[in-house]
């Protein structure tokens, strides 16, 4: 598993990597990245609510409620074209970063 301390600044890309192409909610958005990190990282439950509120105080998401079943709300997130911009960002950082670790990893 890896550590949260790795990947800390990457949370925002993968939950907005996660919106891209729809919206989506918490419980579902956590459930994706697990499965889609073959269970190598597990985002807890207060970091992916602390992100979903600074992702969308910097306009990045936006959150609005849809009735589910037995009349409960459930709040969902979409990525705007200004978050769309950031992952991009942060996709280039990333690449930025391997390249410069990479340097000091030994095969």
């Amino acid at each position: 598993m890896i550590s949260s301390d790795i990947i800390r600044g990457y949370n925002d890309t993968m939950i907005l990597y996660m919106l891209l192409e729809q919206e989506s909610y918490g419980y579902e958005i956590s459930k994706n990245i697990r499965q889609l990190s073959e269970e190598k990282y597990v985002m807890k439950e207060t970091t992916l609510y602390s992100a979903f509120t600074r992702l969308e105080k910097n306009g990045y998401i936006l959150s609005f409620y849809r009735d589910e079943t037995f009349g409960k709300r459930r709040t969902y997130y979409r990525i705007t074209p200004e978050g769309r911009a950031y992952y991009e960002e942060k996709c280039i950082e990333w690449r930025l970063t391997q390249e410069v670790v990479n340097k000091f990893i030994r095969e």
